[in-house]
């Protein structure tokens, strides 16, 4: 087994600090993003909303998810382990390789199958944990708001 990632809120409160810690580096990344795409004052000012810095905080925090990744076994054997979690799996169950992300104050554990693309599981992974749990757990009525306000899924 392998792990990659660096967060792993046990509780609510953890996951809600580790958000909020990415608001100040999101603002930085849409403020050089525009530097470095030559937007004058006006064009930051029309383009640059509160909408597109919160949707690349959600994307820091969803890519800084831990992941463990495993053969099927494995994957079976911390299931076995943990019978409290309901289970989101993504892919085909026949497929060998899983990575799986836990969420102990959901107790839910999403995870997905994958042969050989192991990067892309895992990031397919980390943005279904988010918009699955994390996103209505953290940002609650706002979640629901954005999505009305986008009319769509708020993704």
């Amino acid at each position: 087994m392998e792990t990659h990632g660096t967060t792993a809120p046990a509780t609510l409160e953890a996951a809600e600090e580790t958000f909020d810690r990415f608001g100040p580096t999101a603002q930085v990344v849409v403020r050089e993003t525009a530097k470095a795409m030559d937007f004058d004052r006006e064009e930051y000012r029309e383009r640059v909303t509160g909408d597109v810095v919160q949707t690349v905080r959600n994307a820091l925090f969803a890519e800084s998810l831990t992941v463990t990744v495993g053969s099927r076994s494995e994957f079976d054997d911390w299931r076995a382990d943990h019978p409290e979690y309901d289970v989101v799996e993504l892919g085909n169950p026949d497929v060998e390789r899983v990575a799986w992300h836990p969420i102990p104050f959901a107790e839910t554990v999403v995870a997905t199958t994958f042969q050989n693309e192991r990067d892309a599981a895992i990031s397919t992974l980390r943005r279904n944990a988010f918009g699955r749990v994390y996103r209505d757990a953290i940002l609650g009525d706002a979640a629901e708001t954005a999505e009305t306000d986008a009319g769509g899924d708020g993704r």
